[in-house]
């Protein structure tokens, strides 16, 4: 007989399930007092390379929540980066608390790997109170249970990608995406700068609201940057694109819970100069502006 027929078939690896993939949203996004005001965050397991900024961002809010009075809510963040996140090392987070007034609070985290700045961010705390009220109605779009994930999308394009990439864009993720506009990165057409897309963290996540406010600033980075890519037929994945987020910001207008559908919708009103400008809007199933977003990115062609 042939070697080859006594070799034991390699196992296939189990896919977790959308549990298991929230309890472990929820472990990554926690962070560990190491000192007074000074935390470390832990790794993503099975990481490799850049860390995904969102994930820099929910952490940082995680450390400042930590210095502020239960009655305060965190309202904005505002962050910049400056180094790329690599996931070989865990991140440690500083905490400067630069204000404590009536009502509100603010906290600068410095975010550091090796010695060396990775995220700068400020924090806006406010003791909530009653005011006036008004918001944008919510975009009338389809809902997520008429729409095809962006795993299975992604699964329509296979032999259109190379293996590695393939297994990378359909992975096992926390949050489940399903976008009412279905756009190829592999092949984009220009397009309008405008995006609609349902999320939502896929198991249950537990009942703490600075959680679920930190799940909502990791998911937040997502699909964002590339809306200002459509117009241009040009993505993230297109030969010579350089495409790296440069400033996040997120304003926390009322309580979400991340565990149920949320529509992020987004435009682009500007870009130029390497540069472009993305705004977005969060709203739950009801209709309820819950959060905001901006954000500037490099969109760099490269020679």
């Amino acid at each position: 007989m042939d070697g080859a027929e006594h070799a034991e078939t390699p196992k296939k690896r189990r896919r977790p399930t959308p549990q298991e993939l929230a309890t472990g949203l929820v472990h990554l996004l926690d962070v560990e007092e190491l000192d007074v005001d000074l935390y470390r965050g832990a790794r993503n397991p099975g990481g490799k390379g850049r860390v995904f900024g969102g994930q820099v961002i929910a952490q940082a809010l995680q450390a400042a929540v930590r210095s502020v009075e239960a009655d305060r809510v965190a309202h904005s963040l505002h962050a910049y980066f400056m180094r790329p996140g690599d996931e070989d090392f865990p991140i440690i987070y500083r905490v400067e608390r630069d204000y404590d007034g009536g009502s509100f609070s603010n906290r600068r985290v410095i975010a550091m790997q090796r010695g060396k700045p990775i995220l700068n961010m400020t924090c806006s705390f406010h003791r909530q109170e009653k005011g006036l009220e008004h918001q944008f109605d919510m975009p009338k779009v389809v809902g997520p249970e008429e729409l095809r994930t962006e795993a299975e999308i992604f699964a329509g394009l296979k032999g259109q990608i190379d293996d590695r990439l393939y297994k990378f864009l359909t992975r096992a993720r926390p949050l489940e995406l399903r976008p009412v506009e279905v756009w190829n990165p592999i092949d984009p057409d220009p397009r309008d700068p405008v995006r609609n897309i349902w999320f939502r963290v896929g198991g249950d996540i537990g009942d703490d609201k600075l959680m679920h406010r930190a799940v909502l600033a990791f998911a937040s980075d997502m699909a964002l940057l590339s809306t200002c890519m459509q117009p241009h037929g040009v993505s993230w994945m297109t030969r010579k694109m350089q495409s790296a987020s440069l400033d996040h910001a997120v304003w926390f207008h009322d309580e979400v819970r991340m565990d149920e559908w949320l529509l992020y919708s987004t435009d682009s009103p500007w870009s130029g100069g390497g540069r472009g400008y993305n705004r977005g809007s969060i709203f739950n199933r009801e209709g309820k502006l819950v959060a905001s977003t901006a954000q500037e990115g490099l969109i760099r062609v490269k020679d």
